[in-house]
């Protein structure tokens, strides 16, 4: 078991009743435990916690007037992932796909698969299908893109990441969800925190879904899977966006953070040989 500490100072300007969305909560699983969990909001407003989309993602929603609105998250993760080796791990033919896990085949609004298809089966259709594939995605985006903070925008979806060869954490993901859908392997984009991340923030990580279980991936190789703390999971960033705004605020200032607080190995993402599995 590894604990780490995880936490998002972010500061908004308010100019007009807004209303906000926060999805920052580590989630409960089997795998990941919250020992210890605080919010705070500056001024102090009321708020509702609720559960978001089929995989019941933990929401904060609350109204803000007027004001320099100020909302922090603090939480110690105990994290338990299941640790396989690489070589067993198969795609599973569509017959065989759980019903819940179908819909992840279809193309999303960032990651538009159905265009992608020829050049999915041009450069990883030879490739032995399973874990070695999907892993021949990522490494194939990893050489192929430049990661550069701010090139991308709300819009940017997959096929412009092809394009441009330049992107995010959720560019890199949407990226392989797509190349791994146009191979009728099911991947779902998940947000969290990372352990030893090089430039501390959100981030985005995706899962393939090979023999009968979920495994994690990240194309960037920016942080070891292993010290990751799950947020949230959906079809794309759509579905596990930190902040949803309906309103008029600005974001002034952001910090995010996670931080190994306990014992336990964390590998270099570059050199780790195993598959590592968070869900069910």
């Amino acid at each position: 078991m590894t604990t780490i500490q995880v936490g998002c100072d972010l500061r908004y300007s308010v100019t007009a009743p807004t209303s906000f969305l926060f999805n920052v909560a580590a989630a409960r699983t089997a795998h990941q435990a919250i020992s210890e969990e605080t919010v705070r909001l500056t001024p102090a407003i009321q708020y509702e916690t609720g559960s978001l989309g089929t995989e019941a993602i933990q929401v904060y929603r609350l109204a803000v007037e007027p004001c320099e609105f100020y909302f922090q998250y603090r939480a110690n993760v105990d994290l338990r992932p299941e640790i396989y080796d690489t070589s067993g791990i198969v795609e599973t033919r569509y017959a065989q796909l759980p019903y819940d896990v179908l819909p992840y085949l279809n193309p999303s609004r960032y990651c538009e698969s159905d265009r992608l298809t020829h050049f999915a089966m041009r450069t990883f259709g030879n490739v032995p299908p399973g874990f070695f594939r999907v892993t021949a995605i990522c490494d194939w985006i990893n050489s192929h893109l430049d990661y550069q903070p701010g090139s991308s925008g709300a819009s940017t979806s997959a096929c412009d990441v092809l394009i441009q060869r330049v992107g995010v954490c959720r560019d890199y993901a949407h990226l392989a969800i797509a190349l791994c859908r146009a191979l009728c392997i099911p991947a779902r984009y998940v947000s969290g925190y990372a352990a030893a991340l090089q430039l501390p923030d959100f981030h985005g990580f995706f899962e393939a879904y090979l023999g009968s279980r979920w495994y994690l991936f990240d194309a960037t190789r920016m942080a070891p899977l292993e010290g990751f703390v799950r947020i949230g999971t959906g079809r794309d960033a759509a579905d596990a966006s930190f902040a949803t705004i309906i309103g008029e605020a600005t974001l002034t200032t952001m910090a995010v953070w996670a931080e190994q607080t306990a014992p336990g190995p964390i590998p270099d993402p570059l050199a780790s040989q195993t598959a590592v599995s968070t869900t069910n």
